[in-house]
């Protein structure tokens, strides 16, 4: 790895800030790799466009262009090409990379099915178990009218497709997806039309707004669950179902909170299986008249 991005840096002229730059890369690659311009500047003690301007030194049209070609010296240890660009047909270290991180979500959904098919969780009873929690919160969340359901910033798109499904089951459901004033009248407005639950995605990195919200619904007198990355998260849950987040790429990603979400969905339905059949069939009814879908 070391000589792979020597390989890169060498003959250049580089600023002491580059050069810093460069000294934290060669401690810190497999990780760094995957960093953002941000979060490379703020680990590495220099500014953002010191970033750029570093890759741009080293023949890259910007940092996205850098790290991609950083990422074979992770994945397969080989060196990144002379010229600091990367030939269209050497891709293999990609691929590898791409099923790397398919092989890990396939891990973390693997390990939280064998959790739910143990009935055992975090604290190892059965009454403690994932499986247990989502069909009790199912149970409360069906009964729960109106339920709202907070996600801010990355976790507001989870929210965009619970509350879709969720609508067509219950009653009720109101997505909490912006800040501010707006989010403080949502939470007052559903306590005061007799919500006793308050549903919330909480996603690395813990939006702060998020965190103050989840407080202050307490104070209401709401109930909270969320669906979080970890069981022991920094902030008030009375009920937490953990996913696991991955975070070594570009992008988190989100499989396994999603799944989640869908089976938390189905222990709702299941908890009111008349009203959930009689709102489906609403919906079908609807969608058939209006020629909602081109398919079946």
């Amino acid at each position: 790895m070391a000589e792979g991005l020597e390989r890169l840096v060498r003959g250049r002229r580089l600023s002491p800030v580059q050069r810093r730059i460069a000294h934290y890369l060669s401690e810190h690659l497999p990780d760094a790799v995957f960093l953002s311009s941000v979060e490379l500047a703020e680990r590495a003690g220099v500014s953002q466009p010191s970033v750029t301007r570093f890759a741009m030194a080293l023949g890259f049209a910007g940092y996205p262009e850098f790290r991609h070609a950083l990422r074979p010296l992770v994945v397969t240890g080989d060196g990144p090409p002379e010229n600091g660009h990367v030939p269209r047909d050497a891709d293999a270290g990609g691929a590898r990379f791409l099923r790397e991180m398919i092989d890990n979500e396939i891990r973390d959904l693997t390990a939280m099915r064998d959790r739910l098919a143990s009935g055992h969780g975090v604290a190892g009873g059965p009454a403690d178990g994932l499986s247990y929690r989502i069909e009790e919160l199912g149970r409360a969340l069906a009964a729960c009218e109106p339920l709202p359901v907070l996600g801010l910033r990355v976790s507001s798109g989870l929210v965009a497709t619970f509350g879709y499904y969720a609508r067509r089951i219950h009653p009720d459901v109101r997505p909490l997806v912006h800040g501010g004033s707006e989010l403080t009248d949502g939470l007052h407005a559903a306590r005061r039309a007799g919500s006793e639950w308050l549903l919330a995605v909480v996603l690395p990195r813990y939006p702060a707004e998020v965190v103050h919200a989840l407080q202050y619904a307490a104070k209401l007198g709401f109930r909270t669950a969320v669906i979080a990355d970890r069981m022991d998260v920094p902030f008030p849950a009375d009920v937490v179902l953990p996913a696991p987040v991955r975070r070594r790429a570009v992008c988190d990603s989100h499989a396994a909170p999603l799944a989640v979400a869908m089976l938390l969905l189905e222990a709702m339905a299941e908890a009111a299986p008349l009203r959930t059949q009689a709102r489906l069939d609403e919906h079908d009814r609807m969608a058939d008249e209006m020629g909602v879908f081109l398919g079946p």
